[in-house]
Order: C-alpha cells, then sequence, then structure tokens
C-alpha cells in the first residue's frame, strides 16, 4: 500500500561475563576465557530494523526507561519520515480515517484514534512493552502518520528485530569476554555499523521458510494412525524375511 515498514525492539540487558562462541585463533592455540568473573553491570541495545532494505538504527545504553527509549524513537522516526516521499492530501478525511482504521480491523482492543489525523505514512511494530503504550507516545506517532502495531502476546516472533538483534548478538558478543557496559556497548554498536555495509533484506516466506516447508513434508505415515517417520520405514519383498536384518545372528 505504499507505505514504509519499520520494526522496534530493545535487546538485552547484556551482562559483563564470558560468551560462549566460536573465535578465530591460531590451530592449537584456542581462546580460553575465565572461569572466574565479575558482574559490572548490564547493557541493552534500542533497535530499529527496516525489512525490506535490512537496514539497522541502533543506540546502545544502560537503560531502556520511557526518558531514555522514546526520545530516542522520536529522534530516530524523525530523521526516517524525513528521508521517506511527501504525501499529499489526496484523500478525503472519511478516507483517510478509513485506510487507518484498515489496520485496526478485528483488533479486541483498538487504539482511540484522534479527530485530526495526518496522511499515514508508516507502520511501527512494536511488541507489547507497557512503556510503548504510553498515551503521550502514541499520540506523537499519529500526529507524525505513524500508525503502531503490537504484536500479540507470545507471538514476539512476528518481530523481524528479534532475528536481527540474535544476529547481533552473536556476533558481537559471542567468544568474548566484556568487561564493562561501554565495551558491550561499543562492540554491539560496531556490529551493526558493519551489518549495516551490506545489509540483507527481510521477507517472510523467504529461502528459509520453503527449507522448513520440505522437511515438514518429508514426513511417512506409519498405518492408519496420525504417526509419522522422518525416513521410510524398510519394507521386505518376502514375509520370509520379514524380520530379518543384515546384522542378525542366524542358525
Amino acid at each position: 500500500m505504499g507505505l514504509s515498514v519499520w520494526c522496534e525492539d530493545e535487546a538485552g540487558p547484556f551482562q559483563t561475563i564470558p560468551y560462549p562462541g566460536q573465535s578465530w585463533h591460531p590451530e592449537g592455540r584456542p581462546h580460553r576465557l575465565p572461569h572466574e568473573y565479575v558482574r559490572s553491570g548490564t547493557a541493552k541495545l534500542m533497535t530499529l530494523f527496516h525489512p525490506k532494505t535490512g537496514r539497522l538504527r541502533v543506540r546502545g545504553t544502560t537503560s531502556t526507561a520511557n526518558q531514555v527509549l522514546h526520545p530516542w524513537m522520536k529522534e530516530e522516526l524523525t530523521a526516517i519520515l524525513k528521508g521517506l516521499p511527501k504525501v499529499k492530501k489526496t484523500h478525503k478525511a472519511t478516507q483517510n480515517r478509513a485506510l487507518w482504521q484498515t489496520w485496526q480491523a478485528e483488533l479486541s482492543m483498538p487504539i482511540t484514534l484522534p479527530e485530526d489525523l495526518p496522511p499515514l505514512r508508516l507502520l511501527l511494530v512494536m511488541d507489547n512493552l507497557k512503556g510503548h503504550h504510553t498515551t503521550s507516545l502514541i499520540l506523537w506517532l499519529f500526529s507524525q502518520g505513524v500508525m503502531p502495531l503490537y504484536t500479540p502476546l507470545g507471538g514476539s516472533w512476528l518481530n523481524m528485530t528479534e532475528s536481527i538483534q540474535r544476529i547481533l548478538k552473536r556476533r558481537g558478543l559471542d567468544g568474548h569476554y566484556p568487561q564493562t557496559p561501554d565495551q558491550i556497548i561499543d562492540w554491539l554498536e560496531a556490529t551493526a555499523a558493519g551489518w549495516n555495509g551490506n545489509p540483507t533484506p527481510f521477507e517472510w516466506g523467504g529461502k528459509r521458510a520453503k527449507r522448513r516447508g520440505r522437511s515438514r513434508n518429508r514426513r511417512y505415515a506409519i498405518g492408519g494412525s496420525r504417526a509419522f517417520t522422518r525416513s521410510p520405514l524398510r519394507r521386505s519383498k518376502s514375509a520370509i524375511y520379514q524380520w530379518q536384518r543384515t546384522y542378525q545372528m542366524t542358525h
């Protein structure tokens, strides 16, 4: 429908502990992590993700309270909206409101829309964190032409930011031992900058989904029940050899 779609989430907390994982070292001299360590705080990563291009906007922090999260979201979303094509008011007020309400169809608790609505420009996917439902934030989003969409409880996998954050954590921290929250922040932000150098677009039903579909289809029914096996059962050509196998002892 010509709308830009962004996803938002907060990753963490990440502790100052040794993270197991792979690392590059000379053969015969593996990287050894200490078994004793001191916890000196945690760090988090505020993330905005654009699935269509794969580009990221991140900022590391030690707190994601509303006083920290909301100003950052407003700053980043303002910059994103400035980069979008300008929208002319071609729809009547009733048509414009109907477009906004399309994204609330069949919701059990839809958000009350204000009377004066600007043209809809961007969809923002978020989870059900309490701070995401703050009235002041929602009204600001509406005033900027941003429609917030919340994933259902237990449906965090519908937010693609969850996937990219796991990639950032694995690339930035696995196999290393950060000793301060600032070090964690620097590593994760540097990893995000490297990702943006050659981003990978995300899409529903991509190559991975097709592979999972083929895997689910490789099942073999057993008799008349609903049980399945992942590999076909061996069927003997003759009833005489029904219970014999190549490794069985015979007289």
